[in-house]
This record gives C-alpha cells, sequence and structure tokens, in this order.
C-alpha cells in the first residue's frame, strides 16, 4: 500500500515539477495522471499492483468532499446574500456547457459526415 501511494504521489510530483518548472497552464496534476497513464501502457503490471490500493482509494473519494460541505456552511451568510447571482450563474454556466457540447457534436458530425440522428 505504501509503495502504491508513493508511486501516486511521486507522479503528481513529476507533474507538478513539470507545471511550474515551464510554467503550463496545465495543472501538474493533470500531467501527472498522464504520465501515469502512459506508465499504464508501457508496464501493464504496474496497473495490476495498483489495482487493489486505488479501488479502496476510490470507495472513499467521497470523503474529499467533505471540505467543501464545511465551507459552504461556514460562508452561509455569503451564500444568503450572493445566492441568487450564484444560482443564476451555475445553472446559466451547465446550459452554455451543454449547448457548446452539442455544437461541437453536430460540427464534427458535419465536417465528418456523420449522421447526428442516430
Amino acid at each position: 500500500m505504501i509503495r502504491v501511494l508513493l508511486i501516486l504521489l511521486g507522479f503528481q510530483l513529476i507533474g507538478e515539477t513539470i507545471s511550474r518548472g515551464l510554467a503550463l497552464a496545465v495543472p501538474g496534476p493533470v500531467l501527472g495522471l498522464a504520465g501515469l497513464f502512459a506508465a499504464f501502457v508501457i508496464f501493464p503490471s504496474l496497473a495490476e499492483l495498483m489495482r487493489g490500493t486505488v479501488t479502496g482509494l476510490l470507495g472513499h473519494l467521497s470523503l474529499l468532499f467533505v471540505p467543501a460541505g464545511v465551507g459552504v456552511v461556514a460562508h452561509l451568510d455569503v451564500i444568503a446574500q450572493y445566492g441568487l447571482g450564484l444560482i443564476v450563474a451555475l445553472v446559466g454556466s451547465t446550459v452554455l456547457a451543454i449547448l457548446a457540447g452539442v455544437g461541437t457534436f453536430l460540427l464534427v458530425a458535419r465536417l465528418t459526415g456523420g449522421s447526428s440522428d442516430g
């Protein structure tokens, strides 16, 4: 288990080092995850070695949302003051993201000659 955690943190450290060292706009953990994926492709036995521990970590992933919930409760006064604006921003950005996804799909379907009607 310690070895798997060291591998995970090592890839995150490598990603952070590359991201900060080259002043990239991509977050370090994303680069680390890409590196871990490449390592899995090159060394499939590494994925098998990590499977048990990582499955256990994923089973408790919901614990990472506890700090966000505490933050919301700690700032209820701000939410009460700006709640309507926050709701409008959340709903509006969600609708715009969905429309952007649909538009991209239709554009790619048109460019590749695919049918968008199923």
